[in-house]
């Protein structure tokens, strides 16, 4: 059963996995993953150049590895959980890096 609040512990570690992914995959100072957190949701958006974008929305279930995924469709301006026909959508396996694999391959830096 999904949570009603992310736990902070949850929020360190989740901020440290972000981090550690910009400066291991993506390694452009100009163009990183960043964090924002509503309740039981993690917003992961990604700043490129100065421009920020939503990318997709996570749902905490309670485990820090089994994130409940939703895509931002700019088509509707929307997270659409029900949306699985995307580039990358073979990443999300319920991870944070999953979850920025997928975004990388949907969104194109």
């Amino acid at each position: 059963m999904p949570q009603k609040t992310i736990p902070d512990k949850v929020k360190k570690q989740v901020d440290e996995i972000v981090e550690k992914f910009n400066l291991r995959v993506i390694k452009n100072p100009n163009t990183f993953y960043s964090t924002r957190y509503r309740g039981k949701y993690l917003y992961l958006s990604r700043s490129n150049y100065g421009s920020v974008d939503p990318i997709c929305r996570l749902e905490y279930t309670g485990s820090i590895d089994n994130w409940n995924f939703a895509i931002y469709k700019y088509s509707s301006e929307r997270y659409d959980p029900d949306e699985w026909f995307f580039p990358g959508a073979g990443n999300i396996d319920g991870s944070v890096e999953g979850a920025m694999e997928a975004g990388l391959e949907a969104y194109p830096t």
